[in-house]
């Protein structure tokens, strides 16, 4: 299974993001596709307060018009929501007891670890932070 990160999200949202034309083509064909795919709900969150901030944006997209766009996406029949459950913390830790990172690096940790836990075998992303694991999650950006 496939799971997209933020910045994909991001990027497919907003026209005026570099890679838009690029990420709105395959998070489209995620959604329209046969396979089950995943957004880790850290990345909705993280999606809603990006594409909404106005120190990001100079316009921020509305959160009527940022909770529409996930209810789309939620709307795919193939998509599934990842989330932290009972296998969770085992995975998180093991993770950060190989890996260097701390503070704000957490954050990719969490991510990564819903994935493993939720069965994700590739995470699509354009950041390159999450190249510190590989050992325990595919990532590669889809464009």
């Amino acid at each position: 299974m496939i799971a997209v990160d933020t910045n994909i999200l991001v990027y497919a949202h907003r026209p005026d993001m570099p890679f838009h034309e690029q990420a709105k083509a395959v998070v489209r064909r995620l959604a329209e596709g046969d396979e089950p795919w995943a957004i880790p709900w850290a990345c909705i969150h993280e999606f809603l307060a990006i594409v909404s901030h106005p120190k990001i944006f100079v316009q921020p997209t509305p959160m009527a018009e940022a909770l529409r766009q996930v209810a789309l996406w939620m709307a795919s029949p193939t998509m599934q929501l990842a989330g932290e459950g009972k296998g969770y913390f085992p995975v998180l830790q093991n993770i950060l007891e190989r890996s260097t990172v701390a503070g704000p690096k957490i954050h990719d940790a969490r991510i990564v670890a819903i994935c493993v836990s939720n069965g994700v075998g590739e995470l699509w992303s354009a950041d390159r932070d999450f190249s510190r694991f590989t050992l325990d999650l595919n990532v590669r950006c889809p464009f």
